[in-house]
């Protein structure tokens, strides 16, 4: 499960958030804020176009990364100031985490329709009540994940430099993620053994004995 999860989910998550960051961060560093501005594009929207002439299906990660970082740069450069740059995002987290939570009030949990990127779901799948029980869990345990995130990197652009502030907050925004993304697949995990989309572990050692 893991390594489907990561054949399927990874690319997306690489291209449309860790990849832009680092191209950033590198930017920054090597050539000034607005090579940065310039090179975060380029890379964001060459996979946009690559996809599309291609043919190959766009993400929603991916869609969102676009439409997020242009509002982000133009803002930034029409108000000339850095700290808005940075700020947006963190709004933009805040935002998402409360949509997250949102979705859940509705009855509409939001994993629900994205979980089709990271693991192959039948609709008689998602009609499952212990798959739609573990889309409300999830969709909660991410709402956190993106409040936390929120919090956390509003903190530190308010207190640390811009160079420092750009790698600390990748970081500690990795770190986070990383925890939500193990969390959730331990949870989509055992979720799957129990309504039989996966033989646990002890049943495969079952299988091997004579």
């Amino acid at each position: 499960m893991v390594g489907t999860v990561a054949r399927r989910g990874g690319p997306k998550l690489l291209e449309a958030t860790v990849i832009p960051a680092g191209v950033f961060y590198l930017s920054l560093v090597l050539g000034g804020l607005g090579v940065a501005y310039i090179a975060a594009l380029c890379w964001i929207y060459s996979c946009l176009v690559w996809r599309l002439v291609r043919r190959r299906a766009v993400s929603p990660l991916l869609v969102l990364a676009v439409i997020a970082l242009t509002v982000r740069t133009v803002v930034a450069i029409g108000s000339g100031s850095t700290f808005m740059y940075f700020l947006q995002p963190i709004l933009g987290t805040l935002v998402i985490g409360a949509v997250f939570l949102g979705s859940l009030l509705w009855g509409r949990p939001l994993i629900a329709r994205m979980a089709g990127d990271f693991w192959p779901i039948s609709p008689k799948m998602a009609e499952n009540p212990g798959v739609r029980s573990l889309f409300r869990r999830l969709t909660a345990l991410w709402a956190i994940v993106n409040l936390t995130t929120a919090a956390t990197s509003f903190v530190l652009l308010l207190f640390l430099p811009l160079a420092t502030f750009v790698a600390v907050k990748q970081a500690s925004a990795l770190g986070i993620t990383v925890i939500g993304v193990i969390l959730t697949i331990l949870l989509s995990h055992r979720t799957a053994c129990r309504e039989g989309y996966l033989r646990a572990p002890k049943d495969k050692l079952a299988l091997m004995r004579p």
